[in-house]
């Protein structure tokens, strides 16, 4: 097959054949076989870009990506199989509450996630701020964890999806990330080689988001539902709110605390309303009794498999013990400036503040303070008096310029501004 014929298709505007995305996709699990060049994998993905792909093309693309390398074969394991997505956002610890809940419903659980670069914090870099916690499962111990308690969660491996890992790396340094179908393939291939048959995607709009739009989220949203009726996937989708910080937490040990403190019943009223949300969601697209999300928090149920868990994944504490580790030394805060109603808190500046104390990554070497972060006292449509504390940062040194950050989160109204839902909409 010509490669260049291939990317001249898509350039012109033109749908690629099934096996000429097959194509791509051996040549992209085999980057060293002369196939096809990087030079010609990134032309044809900024044709992408350009041209866009149909819904039959894009559910092509992801098949082949989710057979491209390794798959989790859960065959034999209670069903179903569930697995969630998050596109990512500031103070995003749903996971680790999540999992619980569906796990405490009757479900099967098994997730891979990932580290987090720049802003978005991610999944295994929290729960590494848990001492003893493993991030690093086979697939074999992977299955038999989840057989064995309803759950197991793993960081990324290169042998799931390397046809994906070899493309997003081209994609990241040829401005070609930022594509609907590329997108849309990636979470999903990712997802179908995890052995899910049934997924949840919290697909996050704002400012401290990937999808900063309303628009974009729902483009992305509609592409992903294409997929999934092509290959005949049980897909749930709910766009939901990061134009301010989810939760009262951002960080990675400050997070894990608020999500033990969530299992335990409590929490804020905003991320309990999400979990809720998502974990009825879920059990709805999975075609189970519903009801449950509410009382696994209230009984104890959620919690006691959260410990089962992180004590199945090497855990050498408690989640009592871990809710009391210590936080970073140095405790500062910020006051409102003015009375009247909170208008913005905005996410994605929160975020920035939390990466520059050193709770984040700029590139994929740096190292995460487990330690540091912000605790968020204020949301849109609350009211604040002047000198009224709006932010705890937690520091591990005198970092007052990046401290000082968070007085640009926060806009404030003279007026009552009504709150932001943080359920936009459930697409399906």
């Amino acid at each position: 097959m010509n490669p260049v014929r291939v990317i001249e298709r898509k350039r012109d505007g033109h749908e690629n054949t099934h096996e000429e995305l097959e194509f791509i996709v051996r040549a992209a699990t085999n980057p060293g076989s002369g196939l096809m060049s990087e030079a010609q994998l990134a032309a044809w993905c900024m044709a992408v870009v350009w041209r866009g792909m149909s819904a039959a093309e894009t559910a092509t693309l992801t098949l082949a990506m989710a057979r491209s390398g390794d798959r989790v074969d859960l065959t034999g394991l209670p069903k179903p199989w569930v697995d969630k997505h998050s596109t990512g956002g500031v103070g995003d610890k749903t996971t680790l509450v999540l999992l619980p809940m569906l796990a405490a419903c009757g479900l099967t659980c098994v997730k891979m996630s990932g580290r987090g670069l720049g802003k978005t914090g991610g999944t295994i870099d929290k729960l590494e701020s848990i001492p003893g916690f493993q991030t690093a499962l086979s697939i074999e111990a992977l299955v038999a964890q989840a057989n064995q308690i309803g759950l197991a969660l793993t960081g990324q491996t290169p042998n799931l999806t390397p046809a994906d890992g070899t493309l997003y790396a081209l994609r990241d340094v040829t401005g070609t990330v930022k594509s609907i179908p590329l997108i849309a393939s990636s979470v999903l291939s990712k997802k179908i080689a995890g052995g899910a048959e049934v997924i949840s995607i919290d697909l996050k709009c704002g400012s401290g988001a990937f999808m900063q739009t309303y628009e974009e989220a729902t483009a992305l949203g509609e592409c992903m539902l294409g997929i999934a009726r092509e290959l005949d996937l049980r897909l749930g989708i709910e766009i939901t709110d990061m134009d301010q910080p989810l939760g009262c937490a951002v960080g990675n040990l400050i997070e894990v605390q608020e999500a033990i403190e969530t299992l335990a019943g409590g929490g804020s009223p905003r991320f309990r309303e999400l979990v809720i949300e998502l974990c009825e969601s879920m059990l709805a697209t999975a075609q189970v009794p519903g009801g449950k999300a509410t009382a696994c928090l209230d009984d104890g149920s959620a919690y006691k498999k959260a410990e089962e868990w992180i004590k199945a994944q090497g855990a050498t504490i408690t989640l009592a013990e871990v809710a009391n580790l210590p936080l970073a030394p140095i405790k500062k805060e910020i006051r409102a400036q003015q009375s009247g109603w909170i208008q913005r808190m905005d996410a994605g500046t929160v975020g920035e503040v939390v990466v520059d104390l050193g709770g984040g990554r700029r590139s994929k070497g740096d190292t995460i303070h487990p330690g540091v972060g912000v605790r968020v006292h204020k949301f849109v449509g609350e009211p604040v008096t002047t000198g009224e504390v709006l932010f705890e940062v937690y520091a591990a040194n005198d970092a007052d310029e990046a401290i000082q950050g968070l007085t640009r989160a926060v806009e404030y109204s003279n007026i009552e501004v009504a709150p932001n839902p943080v359920v936009i909409e459930r697409l399906a």
